[in-house]
């Protein structure tokens, strides 16, 4: 039975401007420069402080309320809106005490910018499509090996079925391909360097490296048989069962494993044809007066303004006794424009000051740290800790520090680095779970490999030393520093 009724309920939105804010926070200093860019080219009345047009500085930015007004209150009227809203006036507009005041990111002034050169670069693909197009036999070829290069991934595997490709083939450049056309192809491909790639499965890709070696040596031979007939016992470290099944000593098989440890298993890292990527740090820690201060790196970032023309071309239409429909419509086009540049300046600002907030408490939490450099001064800092001294939300604390980086006076660190659990030792005292993984490597580097600690034992030898962690924390703390279980790193 259908019923009708009026229902009232409380929802909390986010008005654009918020939204637009949140994603600028999470950038770090390249990627704003590459937002800031962008913003520039999609809104004519936002310009930098540079440019001839920029509207001078004078009148105070719109306030943090403005910013957070509602979603319903804020969205881009329509022209028959605006046609319809006698309310409309243009010089209330103009004369709301707004000018894009400019915002400096910093005190650098305008220092000269120096231009990188781009490396000239292969991609992986044309690296081997080159190679390719010297030993296909026609043209008929030359497409299928072009569509099976194409489907090999980064780390030069092919993991897309040939029946897939011959389907692609057919649909996309009407090509009939047969099975046994695609396996020729393949197996041409296989033979291009660097060895392995092509390969559908890591014992393929290892077994084609072995395949160039010199097959009269004993090593090889025997590498091979162990990768074709007992790549199960060999992945799983079943050592006496390979020396029991091929007869051969632990030395031999020492011998063998150190061959096959050498080979790639991704083949496709072999080429690298991308340039050197460097951190650009986000904060820079300076000694000023016998205290660090957290300094902005943005000196390239550039001061925005608004559009003067667009100012003084909207105040024309205050003269306008009766504005036709073009004028309002004209009028309405450069208002959204006029305050999206306010809003993303705003915005920037907004961005700014939080950073910088952020980074400030996270200095003063683990300042013994900056101070000495040494990894057991960091304090156990989870994003709650941050959040209260900033008086921020917990989000908005994750969001900083995602994928950004502090430079200072002992190297550049992510400030993921500072963030760790707290751990409370025998005595009392609460230690960062980073100085517990630390002793835990210690003392698996420190193993015998023939004899691999297991992760009971790692759990005795923390003990000792005053942390009560049970077996699992210490296999989740093994597990996040990528380090196997005992049975894998086991070495004869």
């Amino acid at each position: 039975m259908l019923k009708q009724g009026l229902q009232q309920s409380q929802l909390q939105k986010l008005s654009p401007q918020q939204i637009q804010f949140i994603k600028l926070l999470q950038l770090n200093s390249v990627d704003i420069l590459q937002r800031i860019d962008q913003e520039l080219i999609e809104n004519p009345a936002l310009l930098k402080s540079s440019d001839s047009d920029a509207a001078p500085d004078e009148t105070a930015p719109i306030s943090e309320s403005e910013l957070a007004t509602p979603e319903e209150e804020k969205k881009d009227l329509t022209v028959d809106d605006y046609l319809a809203d006698e309310s409309f006036d243009v010089k209330e507009y103009v004369n709301d005490e707004y000018d894009p005041e400019g915002f400096h990111l910093s005190d650098e002034g305008d220092e000269e910018k120096k231009e990188r050169p781009l490396a000239e670069s292969h991609s992986f693909h044309e690296e081997l499509m080159e190679q390719f197009t010297a030993i296909a036999d026609n043209e008929k070829e030359l497409t299928i090996g072009n569509q099976v290069i194409g489907s090999i991934d980064d780390d030069g595997y092919l993991r897309r079925p040939l029946e897939a490709i011959a389907n692609d083939l057919a649909f996309s450049m009407n090509v009939d391909a047969s099975r046994e056309e695609l396996q020729k192809v393949l197996a041409k491909v296989q033979t291009l360097d660097p060895a392995g790639i092509g390969a559908t499965t890591l014992q393929e890709c290892l077994l084609l490296q072995l395949k160039r070696k010199d097959q009269s040596l004993r090593t090889v031979k025997t590498a091979i048989e162990i990768l074709t007939h007992y790549f199960d016992d060999f992945t799983k470290k079943h050592y006496e069962k390979l020396t029991r099944s091929l007869k051969i000593t632990d030395q031999e098989l020492k011998d063998t494993i150190h061959v096959i440890t050498k080979l790639n298993p991704k083949p496709g890292e072999a080429i690298d044809n991308t340039a050197t990527q460097y951190i650009t740090p986000d904060f820079i820690l300076i000694e000023e007066l016998g205290k660090l201060v957290v300094h902005l790196n943005s000196r390239n970032a550039p001061d925005l303004r608004i559009s003067k023309s667009y100012m003084e071309t909207l105040k024309g239409y205050d003269g306008a006794k009766a504005p036709t429909r073009e004028q309002k419509e004209t009028a309405q086009f450069i208002k959204q424009k006029l305050d999206g540049a306010r809003w993303f300046i705003e915005s920037i600002k907004q961005r700014h000051n939080t950073l910088l907030m952020t980074m400030n408490a996270i200095l003063k939490f683990q300042y013994r740290f900056f101070v000495e450099g040494d990894e057991s001064f960091l304090k156990p800092m989870i994003l709650k800790d941050i959040a209260e001294i900033t008086g921020l939300d917990i989000s908005t604390i994750s969001r900083v520090a995602n994928s950004k980086y502090v430079q200072t006076e002992y190297g550049t660190f992510a400030l993921k680095y500072f963030f760790s659990e707290g751990i409370q030792t025998d005595d009392g005292d609460e230690v960062s779970s980073r100085e517990v993984k630390k002793i835990l490597k210690e003392a698996i580097e420190g193993e015998e490999k023939s004899k691999p600690l297991p992760d009971e034992k790692l759990m005795d030898i923390l003990k000792e030393k005053g942390y009560n962690i049970a077996r699992r924390t210490v296999a989740k703390y093994r597990e996040q520093m990528n380090i196997p279980v005992a049975r894998l790193r086991k070495e004869i």
